[in-house]
């Protein structure tokens, strides 16, 4: 039984829905040239939500300059905002962040961010957000 709450479009709905680079990462698993995104160097308050279905994913608080060339994050919005999963593509093992509402594919997850925010850097690509302004 499909989760009455989470966005399942068919492709052409996704194609229909999305820019073209919104559809090559969030649905294709892409990545958007490093230091090109437009949340790259963005650090108003508010909150990122899913480029696809809309779902809050990050809040800009935990938001920081890791330098990497995509927004960098330190933890996800409360709750099951994303899941991750393996990801052995280009021959590397890392750890794919996935919009848990519509699957879409966010970026990946690395253990070298602040320590004393917990370690870890949610590298995200600017194609798969939206950014609403907050307080």
């Amino acid at each position: 039984m499909t989760d009455p709450h989470k966005t399942d479009l068919s492709d052409e709905e996704w194609r229909a829905k999305l820019t073209p680079e919104q559809y090559h990462v969030l649905r294709q698993a892409g990545t958007e040239r490093a230091f090109t995104g437009q949340y790259d160097k963005h650090y108003e308050p508010g909150e990122y939500r899913c480029a696809g279905c809309g779902a809050p994913l990050f809040e800009s608080d935990a938001k920081y300059n890791s330098g990497c060339g995509w927004p960098a994050f330190t933890r996800p919005s409360e709750g099951d905002a994303v899941e991750e999963r393996r990801d052995t593509s280009y021959g590397m093992i890392r750890t794919e962040v996935l919009c848990s509402n519509c699957g879409g594919h966010l970026g990946h997850v690395f253990p070298d961010g602040p320590r004393d925010q917990g370690g870890l850097r949610y590298c995200i690509n600017s194609a798969s957000l939206d950014f609403e302004p907050g307080e």
